[in-house]
């Protein structure tokens, strides 16, 4: 039995589509469980695709997210559902349950794994290292694995033609569960795409020369469809906020398509975007590192080179 964990407020985020697409193709029965106040509608939408059960836990002590309340609550559903293998998604709160968890069962774990796949020795993981110039295949031998899934690199899961059952889970939480838990939320500009689900992302850095011309990346991108990501130099000049950050300080990303524009392809910057599947780079500089890695490249002032693309993605659209 593989057991995954759910994401999302009122409605599942695409990661947790993703993760149940990615245990489903693993060949045996597949459990969820979610886990906070919307964990019934969550539940809901997540038993039409294909899971054999899905376990709810709600109550006072997850109304918000509590680190160690939530992963009190999926160690219960371990042991419910007798899972020998947890599946999360690698985004901020994946990583956190996924460690606390591996911690408390003593079990291994994969981080950030881009396939996974099954050979005699069992089950092999694959995941990005040395800043993504190289991958490593991890297995785990502990009695129960647990994997963290990155964004955007699996089939996300479709509706099936029956629902599963959901159970309400009962969890005896203890003193000091809810002592960390969230206050609230910020909530950015709105409409805008969520970084690390996004399809397409369209990233700004130095070459734009000033926080005035982070138009241009906002323009192409609404056209697009996309998220607005930049470079660490970008965000610690104080240009955009460190949520539109990409790299091994920031977000790491694997979009269908991403375009780096301004951006030179430091390693850092390189480590969150490189398993993107297409890229395109604009930047005047033909020596940039990041042409190196890029699909497609356009040697040019990205605040000339921009207005055009924008132009041109317009009249395609009309």
């Amino acid at each position: 039995m593989h057991l995954v964990v759910l994401e999302g407020e009122d409605r599942l985020r695409k990661i947790s589509y993703e993760v149940i697409g990615a245990a489903l193709a693993l060949g045996e029965d597949v459990a969820a469980v979610a886990v906070g106040k919307d964990a019934g509608k969550l539940a809901a939408e997540a038993s039409q695709l294909g899971v054999s059960q899905v376990l709810t836990v709600d109550g006072p002590e997850v109304t918000s997210y509590a680190p160690r309340a939530w992963v009190r609550a999926v160690q219960a559903a371990v042991t419910a559902t007798g899972a020998t293998l947890v599946l999360l998604g690698a985004t901020s709160q994946g990583k956190e349950v996924a460690a606390r968890l591996a911690g408390r069962l003593k079990a291994g774990l994969a981080a950030d794994v881009t396939a996974i796949s099954k050979d005699d020795g069992g089950w092999v993981y694959r995941r990005p290292v040395y800043a993504g110039k190289a991958f490593a295949e991890v297995r785990l031998t502990s009695p129960v694995g647990i994997a963290t899934l990155r964004p955007n690199a699996f089939s996300a899961a479709k509706p099936a033609a029956s629902a599963a059952s959901i159970e309400a889970l009962a969890v005896s939480f203890e003193p000091g569960d809810t002592d960390g838990h969230s206050t609230g939320y910020e909530v950015g500009a709105g409409g805008q795409v969520e970084l690390t689900e996004a399809e397409i992302i369209v990233s700004g850095g130095r070459g734009l020369k000033g926080p005035e011309n982070f138009h241009l990346i906002e323009e192409l991108a609404k056209e697009l469809g996309a998220a607005v990501g930049a470079s660490r130099a970008v965000v610690d000049a104080g240009w955009r906020p460190h949520a539109e950050q990409v790299g091994q300080t920031g977000k790491t990303v694997s979009p269908a398509l991403y375009i780096a524009c301004g951006i030179s392809g430091a390693v850092q910057h390189m480590a969150g975007m490189s398993s993107s599947k297409l890229i395109v780079a604009i930047n005047k500089d033909p020596e940039a590192p990041i042409f190196q890695a890029a699909d497609y490249g356009v040697v040019g002032d990205a605040s000339e080179v921009l207005p055009a693309m924008t132009e041109a993605v317009r009249q395609l659209r009309a």
